[in-house]
């Protein structure tokens, strides 16, 4: 039996402006420190093998404060595979004026819904259909070997790897929110057989 942790990074510059940030390069913010560092907190139980972050800063700097709660450096690979949904012609838009803009129930469909066309950017569909590869070919042979695997990643890119863990319709994935910092703890047999699955951290 294994981990399999997924972490979302914590509060980032431009997730405390509301602004959708996408493949943008932004830093955490000293909350979003807290909340890596109280991730971390959550997790010191587990000894980890390997670290899959995004390329993003965000998620290697969330990696970073939760390895100095446990005192390690994890080998780590790294894959734009896993980074956030590139949000095309809305990155760097505020959400909430947008949502303004075109009215609450594009909006939601927007941030949410599985296929929902983004100008020049990825519907959530087309983030699934990199991420779920990328797990099947990469991350589940290491659990399969037993070792305890940590993920710091996105919203987006977590969701749809979530929906594919836990087998979400595609019509209730917009229900699925992962907050910043919060801890998804799966467990997972020799066969890559999800055991269960707890949540850690913040809520």
């Amino acid at each position: 039996m294994a981990y399999l942790v997924l972490v979302r990074h914590g509060e980032s510059t431009w997730n405390a402006k509301g602004i959708w940030t996408g493949w943008t390069d932004v830093d955490l913010t000293e909350r979003g420190k807290e909340e890596a560092g109280k991730a971390g907190e959550a997790l010191k139980d587990i000894k980890f093998a390997i670290a899959f972050i995004s390329p993003l800063k965000r998620a290697e700097q969330t990696l970073q404060e939760m390895e100095k709660v446990w005192g390690v450096h994890l080998p780590r690979i790294t894959s734009p595979a896993v980074t956030e949904r590139d949000y095309g012609d809305y990155t760097g838009k505020n959400k909430w004026q947008v949502k303004k803009e075109i009215g609450d129930e594009a909006f939601l469909k927007l941030r949410r819904s599985w296929d929902y066309p983004v100008p020049n950017g990825e519907s959530l569909k087309q983030v699934y259909q990199r991420v779920v590869p990328y797990y099947q070919q990469q991350i589940l042979p290491k659990l399969k070997e037993g070792k305890n695997v940590v993920v710091s990643a996105h919203g987006n890119s977590l969701r749809s790897l979530v929906k594919y863990l836990d087998n979400i319709p595609d019509e209730d994935i917009a229900e699925l929110e992962i907050p910043t910092g919060q801890v998804l703890v799966y467990s997972v047999d020799q066969n890559g057989k999800i055991l269960n699955k707890k949540i850690r951290g913040a809520v």
